[in-house]
């Protein structure tokens, strides 16, 4: 609903993106001709390469910056840029700060390690970017937070790429749980059986690899000699640096399961697992985790195993809303309501699996994103806001199995020592955790 007071301060935050956005002026939105162009920078060649990809479908855009703290990734990357966007990439750096520092870049994407997205994207804030951030969008409670207050402070439009939020068949299928035709939700089943993700042997630390700046790469994570299973993708499974399967998968599932059921913060948070398949590898988060997390009167169940494929409902990710008159299942080809049978009575109507459709997930996010830049309008599709909301959900699944106890939270700590030691990161020096 917008009041006077908002009306006002939107007009206030428009004027006050002027200088960034050059084809935005005070006589509206203008139409963006062909030599309007945002123009973004890349920092970090993983994901957010796939990303990059993603933004260089739309005529507006230009890359003119890549960072990569790998020269080999960095070249490489930056001439299949150059293919897609037609035009060499102005800028390459080392260093993630000289983009920031960079005047001509409008858009930061941040496709880092997760123990990274906290500095990047707050910087970016504060230099008047906007920012396309990578899931999780933190790597601890407290990070999240602070990230927020940074986009808020500096008026950003932040997406973060939760990028099912722009999907439409998940959308479609929300509207279902949402109508009541389940009936009652007793719990909501998430789940993810990645059979792909095979187990890490433990191999030696070693020299770090020609043209890698590796100190940058570690940033605010403890010093550690370089060892190749903590570099590039696997650095998913070590505390250091991410949440393993949890965070990883778990932002995209779990949202779902919130954004369903309409509800926030849990009551209670419990978790069981382990190392279970590979308790000898060199992964430190674990194979396979329970986590329990109890609302008023239902729960929402996480589930997950690396190295297996077989979840529930015949598939290996998803969700499955278990209402009393049928349950509705969800992943990322389509969804289904499956009715519940008593005495050979069917309670609902089956619903035949619709399948995914439209141009991708992730092509729409992008376009809702370059929409709400050009509006000057914060509230993607996965504003940082539900980015940030999810990011901490699952952390707190991820204390609760480290802590091994079945914990309290009221939205800013469990009121338990252990536990709350769990909510900030220690960053290195001379890294500092930013104050907002």
């Amino acid at each position: 609903m917008t009041t006077r007071r908002n009306f006002i301060r939107q007009a206030s935050l428009l004027s006050a993106g002027l200088a960034v956005h050059p084809f935005i002026t005070k006589a509206g939105i203008q139409a963006v001709g062909a030599n309007d162009k945002i123009r973004v920078g890349l920092i970090g060649c993983g994901m957010g390469f796939s990303d990059l990809t993603a933004f260089l479908k739309n005529p507006e855009v230009e890359c003119i910056a890549i960072a990569d703290v790998d020269e080999g990734v960095l070249n490489k990357h930056a001439a299949r840029a150059a293919e897609l966007g037609g035009k060499k990439v102005k800028y390459l750096y080392k260093d993630w700060r000289k983009l920031i520092d960079n005047k001509e870049v409008d858009v930061v994407i941040v496709g880092t390690p997760d123990h990274w997205h906290c500095l990047q994207t707050v910087s970016a804030c504060e230099a008047g970017k906007d920012v396309y951030c990578e899931k999780p969008l933190g790597n601890s409670i407290e990070e999240c937070n602070i990230m927020v207050r940074a986009a808020e402070k500096y008026n950003r439009v932040v997406q973060v790429g939760q990028w099912q939020r722009s999907d439409p068949h998940w959308l479609d299928a929300m509207a279902f749980v949402h109508s009541g035709k389940l009936g009652k939700i007793r719990t909501v089943r998430v789940f993810s059986y990645q059979g792909w993700c095979p187990s890490i042997p433990i191999k030696p630390d070693e020299p770090v690899p020609a043209g890698v700046d590796y100190d940058m790469w570690l940033g605010p994570a403890p010093q550690r000699p370089f060892n190749r299973n903590r570099f590039h993708f696997t650095f998913r499974w070590f505390w250091d640096y991410a949440g393993g399967l949890m965070t990883d998968w778990g932002v995209h599932l779990l949202d779902f399961a919130l954004y369903g059921m309409n509800v926030t913060a849990p009551n209670t948070i419990m978790a069981s697992g382990g190392k279970f398949g590979y308790p000898d590898d060199a992964c430190e988060t674990p194979d396979l985790l329970q986590t329990i997390y109890t609302f008023n009167d239902f729960t929402v169940l996480w589930d997950h195993a690396i190295g297996i494929d077989d979840g529930a409902y015949g598939r290996n990710h998803g969700l499955g809303f278990v209402g009393e008159n049928g349950t509705l299942v969800i992943d990322r080809g389509g969804w289904e309501v499956i009715p519940e049978k008593v005495n050979n009575v069917e309670r609902m109507e089956a619903v035949a699996l619709k399948k995914a459709y439209g141009e991708g997930g992730l092509n729409l996010h992008v376009k809702n994103h370059l929409e709400c830049i050009k509006t000057r309008n914060r509230s993607c599709n996965a504003s940082i806001e539900i980015g940030a909301h999810i990011a901490k959900f699952s952390q707190l699944g991820n204390i609760a199995y480290r802590t091994g106890k079945k914990l309290s939270w009221d939205g800013k700590t469990f009121h338990d020592t252990e536990a709350d030691k769990y909510l900030c990161k220690e960053y290195r020096s001379p890294w500092t955790l930013p104050k907002v």
